[in-house]
């Protein structure tokens, strides 16, 4: 069958995967910069035969590749992400960051990786394909509005029945590829609040009005909200990542100012939250007689897989029996938030994780400066994604 001979070529690369990784890794690039992985990108597929390569689509750096295999069938996108992040790395790998302060440290290079070679190797089959694959590399999901908008907005999901992606995840266990259907990851929100009260000395509070009392009153009121306002059964965070009231020991504060981070797992879920903060922020202007400034701003949506297509690809998976996996599981939902969500609101699709944590030390969460992950969660990416592709463009005849 197709599915085994991918299955054999992916094996004869896997080791090309990794060194495709570690080079990545070794230079990140921030969301909207990634100016050298883009090229990198692009220049891989100099010698493929693919049938078309898109550069810098949707006018930020993306790379969009086109792939018509020689029986009719449906269209079938997938998609990996390229930037990383500002941090600096202490892994203390030897392909460690070169670039000071930037850092892979959420798996984007493991999916350039695996995706630049299973790209390659489906363009290699392509006589032998049904449908049409096309495949989406990429920039900015770490940083809003994110690099999904404008691919979109630039027509990367035109002919488009369906797509598929995946992230690696250092906290589930290597070997076992997780799904869910319905609504998968948070939506998420970021909100700011000036308040502005009257500064004054410190021994006079009675002639001035203390903004740091204001904006206390506010951070602790928030925490009823999901605890007083939304249903056990659901799932939301509001996190205070930024309390701006620095000043002198002795002087009382005019204006301080908030930062948060809200995220929930439906949209009725996210619209309390906002109207609860927007209700706490009107209470604050009249019990303490201050004046605020609010912006609040949903940016990534909650994160919804089809029903059909996860199933879909549940089965294929399991059909496959690709010899690195040992399980496919249901996963409950995922707390982060995820670009990946834009396409799913045009398309149907499917976000599903492969497994990364790694096989000895501690295995540290995404985003942490000493995250890293089980180089063997690539081969199983790529073999999960032919699986997948394979069966939805054109069933048993691919597989």
């Amino acid at each position: 069958m197709l599915l085994d001979e991918v299955f054999e070529r992916l094996d004869e690369k896997k080791d090309r995967i990794i060194e495709i990784r570690r080079y990545l890794h070794e230079h990140p690039e921030l969301s909207f910069e990634e100016e050298e992985t883009a090229k990198y990108i692009s220049d891989f597929y100099a010698d493929v035969p693919v049938d078309n390569v898109e550069t810098n689509f949707g006018g930020q750096r993306g790379v969009v590749v086109t792939i018509k295999g020689a029986k009719p069938g449906k269209t079938i996108a997938i998609r990996a992400d390229f930037d990383a992040l500002p941090i600096k790395e202490e892994t203390g790998l030897p392909f460690a960051s070169k670039n000071e302060g930037v850092m892979h440290a959420c798996g984007h290079d493991g999916h350039t990786a695996y995706m630049l070679v299973l790209a390659e190797t489906l363009a290699e089959f392509k006589d032998r394909l049904q449908g049409t694959v096309r495949v989406i590399h990429q920039p900015a999901e770490e940083m809003p509005p994110g690099g999904a908008i404008g691919m979109i907005e630039a027509g990367v999901l035109d002919g488009v029945d369906a797509i598929l992606g995946i992230h690696v995840m250092s906290n589930m266990e290597t070997g076992k590829v997780f799904y869910r259907s319905g609504n998968t990851q948070t939506g998420r929100s970021y909100f700011k609040l000036v308040v502005q009260g009257k500064g004054g000395h410190g021994s006079s509070p009675h002639l001035a009005n203390d903004a740091v009392v204001a904006a206390s009153s506010f951070v602790m009121n928030l925490q009823t909200i999901v605890s007083r306002r939304i249903n056990p059964f659901d799932a939301a965070t509001v996190t205070i990542g930024n309390l701006d009231g620095k000043g002198t020991f002795n002087v009382i504060k005019d204006a301080v100012t908030i930062e948060g981070d809200v995220r929930a797992i439906s949209d009725e879920t996210r619209e309390i939250v906002e109207r609860e903060v927007r209700a706490f922020t009107e209470g604050l202007e009249r019990s303490f007689r201050v004046t605020c400034d609010l912006e609040y701003k949903n940016d990534y949506p909650v994160l919804y897989n089809n029903p059909e297509v996860t199933e879909q690809v549940r089965q294929s998976l399991e059909r496959a029996e690709i010899p690195e996996v040992d399980a496919v599981l249901e996963t409950p939902p995922q707390p982060p938030s995820e670009d990946f969500a834009y396409y799913l609101e045009k398309v149907p699709g499917c976000f599903f994780y492969v497994g990364a944590a790694p096989e000895t030390g501690e295995a540290y969460p995404h985003h942490h400066p000493k995250f890293n992950i089980d180089e063997k969660s690539l081969i199983i990416s790529a073999k999960s994604m032919a699986a997948a592709v394979l069966s939805y463009c054109g069933g048993s005849e691919n597989e």
